[in-house]
């Protein structure tokens, strides 16, 4: 099928593909009633307001409370001056906001060459994926903290004076969530020295912070809740799609072999993205990063998955849009929920980890290295630092090599979708608040303490 040559057939392709993605998540997702959001807006207000504990407030009728670190609660104190309908606007804008910051640092080809046609036609397209719908549907912030860590990846491929400040994203997302300290590693393995001390400093100075502020709760969390993941859900349930995860469904939850799996994945990260900063290929290691975290934090629901993004953008770049299409296509059919009563049997093995096979998939076979005629000519240089190919092209080159000419923008995760598209499942499905609630009609007890907690 050949796209439409005129604007006029782009518009009504484009109001073809909105209609059908309205229908999609209208009548095949369940809406989570900005379920996430409650908890943060709850326990800030319980906190500062009535005085109660930080960690033992819990959303009316569910067993679910707040589960961050206590610089989360700092930083959503704002929150406390806000009602929960004015706070969900102001979440559904910081969202948009940090989409933009995304779409931008993965410089999608889409928007560039298609202008507003390409842009509609992304929007589409990230409309229909799963981590991202429920990032936002929840009240989440999934896409603030990926934000956070590219925003800084541009900051290093800026102008020195900027580049001083890289760093400060990553350590706040890492004060935020603890999963994003993982692109500390990876600042370390680029022999980015200052950004990596930066990124420590700033974690370990917001920390501090919440512990001066906080006392309280800062050391409730760091000797016990941080330990106890039952707080946080089942680590079996479905939605759960780490290494943890796969292990928990399988019968075996004891960490022993959870550990052993984590230092297999690590090795994997640590070897592959090592190769990728020889070849200089920042977008490649960057998605690396992303993905392990993925797989190695103890519970990953499905929308953490937003960080498999930039892999996607790394398949387009090299080559492969069929392929980054296909995963992502089924990212957005949210199949996994199939096996949510029964993850047993061969299928149920198969078909309840399909995201985490995909993550592990990406993180094996990701291409990693620069095509000959996209990659930069690097020279040693005292005096000047050259734009780098991408925003975290600076990442991934030590402080005494910068890069030279740049090459082609790495592509959008979102333009390779379109081929994206729901489940085909008859009946529509009525909404539900359930926090971990999937493709499926509403349970008789939605919130059941069985499941899982905000996160």
């Amino acid at each position: 099928m050949r796209p439409p040559g005129t604007d006029r057939g782009r518009l009504l392709l484009v109001l073809a593909l909105a209609a059908a993605v309205t229908a999609f998540t209208a009548t095949v997702p369940l809406l989570r009633d900005w379920f996430d959001l409650r908890v943060y807006h709850g326990a800030v207000d319980h906190w500062i307001h009535r005085g109660g504990q930080l960690y033992d407030y819990r959303v009316p009728g569910t067993v679910y409370g707040f589960t961050y670190p206590p610089f989360a609660a700092l930083a959503m104190l704002p929150m406390a001056l806000l009602g929960l309908g004015t706070a969900i606007g102001v979440a559904l804008l910081l969202n948009a906001a940090a989409l933009v910051v995304i779409l931008r640092a993965l410089r999608a080809p889409a928007g560039r060459r298609f202008g507003w046609y390409g842009r509609a036609l992304t929007l589409c397209a990230l409309a229909l994926f799963e981590p991202l719908r429920d990032t936002v549907s929840f009240g989440q912030v999934n896409l603030l903290l990926l934000a956070l860590v590219l925003a800084d990846a541009r900051l290093l491929a800026g102008r020195p004076a900027r580049a001083k400040w890289a760093g400060v994203g990553i350590g706040v997302a890492a004060a935020v969530k603890l999963t994003p300290a993982l692109f500390i590693g990876l600042l370390l393995l680029a022999r980015r020295w200052r950004a990596a001390a930066t990124a420590t400093a700033v974690a370990a100075g917001a920390t501090a912070l919440a512990a001066w502020a906080a006392p309280g709760a800062s050391r409730f969390f760091w000797t016990d809740a941080m330990w106890d993941t039952t707080r946080v859900g089942r680590l079996a349930y479905v939605s759960n799609q780490s290494l943890q995860g796969v292990l928990a469904r399988l019968g075996e939850p004891g960490r022993a072999a959870w550990a052993v799996a984590v230092l297999l994945v690590l090795g994997v990260w640590a070897w592959r993205t090592r190769r990728a900063v020889a070849d200089r290929d920042p977008a490649a290691a960057f998605a690396l990063t992303g993905l392990t975290a993925c797989l190695v934090s103890p519970v990953t629901w499905v929308h953490h998955l937003v960080w498999l993004l930039p892999s996607f953008a790394v398949l387009v770049r090299a080559g492969h849009p069929r392929v980054a299409g296909a995963l992502y296509a089924v990212l957005c059919t949210s199949v996994v929920w199939l096996w949510v009563d029964d993850p047993s049997g061969v299928d149920g093995f198969l078909g309840s980890n399909a995201y985490a096979w995909i993550t592990l998939g990406l993180l094996l076979g990701l291409p990693v290295g620069q095509p000959p005629s996209a990659r930069p000519a690097l020279r040693r240089s005292t005096t000047a630092t050259t734009p780098a190919p991408n925003p975290a092209a600076a990442v991934m080159v030590p402080a005494s090599v910068q890069p030279g000419p740049s090459p082609a923008g790495t592509a959008a995760a979102a333009g390779a979708a379109g081929t994206a598209s729901g489940p085909r499942r008859a009946g529509r499905r009525s909404a539900s608040s359930d926090p971990t609630g999937a493709t499926r009609p509403a349970d008789s007890n939605p919130q059941s303490s069985s499941e899982r907690a905000s996160s």
